[in-house]
């Protein structure tokens, strides 16, 4: 049986971790800021059988703004829909209601996001970064 649930006390640091550190967008992250990032964002968790194997992580003020970082389905596990029902899941969180913008960044997964409302920025020129992609090491 599959559940999504935000509650802290269920997840596997050390799944979530394993994950980040061997993907594209935090290579090498450190488990003390995964650990850190997670206490500071709202997190959702998926479970099968009571193993963890899914997250997502939105950074938030609950009032205006929200950015969706770290998704992700364990490869054993894609092909299911669960990244579909872990975003439907955070769509329908009430803490998440009324914001005025979502923002996410993402280099495959448009076709996950698209059915949620999100699009390309309408105006790219008014969004600017500060982005260190080094700051783990080697970041491809």
């Amino acid at each position: 049986m599959t559940v999504i649930d935000s509650n802290p006390a269920r997840l596997d640091i050390d799944v979530i971790h394993g994950f980040l550190a061997n993907s594209y967008w935090a290579r090498n992250i450190p488990r003390e800021v995964t650990e850190r990032a997670i206490r500071n964002s709202l997190c959702y968790g998926v479970y099968d059988d009571g193993r963890q194997v899914g997250f997502a992580r939105v950074v938030t003020d609950q009032a205006t703004f929200a950015y969706l970082a770290d998704v992700f389905i364990l490869e054993s596990h894609r092909g299911r829909g669960l990244g579909k029902e872990l975003i439907a899941a955070i769509a329908a969180d009430e803490r998440l209601q009324g914001l005025r913008r979502w923002v996410l960044v993402t280099r495959d997964a448009h076709k996950l996001y698209e059915p949620f409302g999100f699009t390309p920025l309408a105006a790219p020129g008014r969004y600017m970064e500060l982005h260190n992609a080094s700051v783990y090491g080697d970041q491809r």
